[in-house]
């Protein structure tokens, strides 16, 4: 009950009150005092009523807006779904600074070659599984981190990075089997590499893992790498002793970034009968034949030295990089110096996207319309020429001109599909056709299906 009404009531009785007189005007005073009483006891009780009446009905709509306030509520928490889950696996973290984060790759490829005939070398359908890693990676407090990752591809089982890490700033220590500092491509991880295999000559010089130390030290737009090795996992019982250095430049213009660099190599092979020797495959990793290679060379030292550049601004990217390979042979008066390199551009044909960078190297690629949120994921093309020298100084280790391309369609941030087509101009190559011709032509292509953690 409002207050308008309590103020009609109250004038409907007050009006009988005043009245009261007229129509008991033949009464006895004594007798009118005692009605005017009980009338006055009588307004006082609905007067009382009035007041309950206004606290029931006070107390009514307070639980009305209380269950408007609790229905609305519920009905936005079932029109706002919660936040999805990240798709990439979480760290698992601890009080006291240690975490713990699964990680690995499933690379599988598969493809043919296509070789002259006559020359009796293997080619046709091949596949295999090129990677299958897994491992963890993770903090231990104090500034201090690891990273340790198997790889079981091919029914073998090799160490990939086996290291303990220590950050301070914008230095960053490690210790253990990881990559010395050649190349932009080596460097770059193969989950984020633009072809199913990198540049000729990253693989045709022996760039990999070593067991060593290093330091690094990124400001601004700057980054120097430095380390000293030893050789890889499986050679542990060799006398290598090697030195790599590099420094990149990485400013950026708006929205472009460029990418400057240069490194040098050197390894002490450190042993009298050392030897070392230059291959490489046409462009996919399952087949076993080289159409390029110098054959083993009596040797006491390696020395290399890199240039490396590169440009990403929106769709488009470019790379470019060359490589020179000194050997120092005791028994010969000139030492060979072999040269590789290579030049590539990209482009994705979908809206949005962009080639990955981080830390002075290509990084992930992540698509702006994934599949499963409403999109097709990210598309790029790549096109590429790869050069490898492996002729000079009387050695003939044949010279391959790798005509490339690329078309690479990523669903999401972790999956993968790449299709690959090289055609590889081979002059003094190993074998020789029927009629002894060493200048011909091999072609080969290879798909790759990739995911990871």
């Amino acid at each position: 009950m409002n207050s308008s009404i309590r103020l009609s009531v109250l004038a409907a009785a007050m009006s009988c009150t005043f009245a009261t007189p007229v129509f008991a005007q033949d009464a006895s005073p004594t007798a009118a005092q005692q009605d005017l009483a009980e009338m006055r006891a009588q307004l006082a009780t609905l007067a009382a009523r009035i007041d309950q009446l206004e606290g029931e009905l006070a107390q009514e709509k307070a639980a009305n807006v209380a269950q408007d306030a609790t229905i609305a509520a519920t009905a936005e928490a079932v029109a706002t779904p919660a936040p999805a889950p990240e798709p990439q696996v979480a760290a698992l973290e601890k009080k006291d600074g240690w975490s713990f984060k699964p990680r690995g790759r499933l690379m599988y490829d598969a493809g043919f070659t296509s070789v002259p005939d006559s020359i009796g070398r293997d080619d046709g359908f091949q596949n295999e599984v090129r990677r299958a890693r897994l491992g963890a990676s993770g903090d231990v407090g104090g500034g201090f981190g690891y990273k340790f990752e198997i790889d079981f591809a091919g029914n073998e089982v090799e160490v990939a990075d086996a290291i303990l890490t220590y950050g301070h700033g914008d230095l960053e220590v490690a210790i253990g089997h990881h990559n010395n500092f050649q190349s932009l491509e080596e460097l770059t991880s193969s989950l984020h590499t633009t072809f199913i295999e990198r540049a000729a000559f990253t693989d045709a010089f022996g760039f990999e893992r070593r067991i060593g130390a290093s330091v690094s030290y990124e400001k601004g737009i700057a980054i120097a790498q430095a380390g000293v090795f030893t050789d890889n996992f499986d050679d542990t019982g060799t006398n290598n002793r090697g030195f790599d250095g590099r420094l990149v430049l990485m400013p950026k213009s708006g929205n472009t970034q460029f990418h400057f660099g240069g490194s040098i190599h050197f390894n002490e092979l450190g042993e009298d009968d050392a030897t070392v020797r230059y291959r490489q495959r046409p462009l996919v990793h399952f087949t076993s034949e080289r159409f390029v290679n110098t054959g083993n060379i009596d040797a006491e030292s390696e020395f290399g030295a890199g240039i490396e550049g590169a440009v990403i601004s929106g769709p488009f990217h470019a790379a470019a990089e060359g490589y020179w390979q000194n050997v120092d042979i005791p028994t010969m008066g000139d030492n060979p110096t072999f040269f590789g390199g290579y030049a590539e551009v990209g482009y994705f044909l979908t809206k949005g996207d962009t080639r990955g960078y981080k830390g002075g190297k290509f990084d992930r690629t992540k698509p702006e319309n994934p599949v499963g949120e409403g999109g097709t994921g990210s598309v790029q093309l790549n096109l590429r020429y790869d050069y490898l020298d492996l002729n000079d100084a009387g050695i003939i280790g044949g010279k391959q001109n790798g005509y490339l391309a690329s078309l690479i369609w990523k669903p999401t941030d972790y999956t993968l599909f790449s299709l690959n087509y090289g055609k590889m101009d081979y002059t003094d190559a190993v074998y020789a056709k029927a009629d002894g011709d060493t200048d011909y032509t091999v072609d080969a292509f290879g798909v790759r299906a990739q995911v990871d953690f």
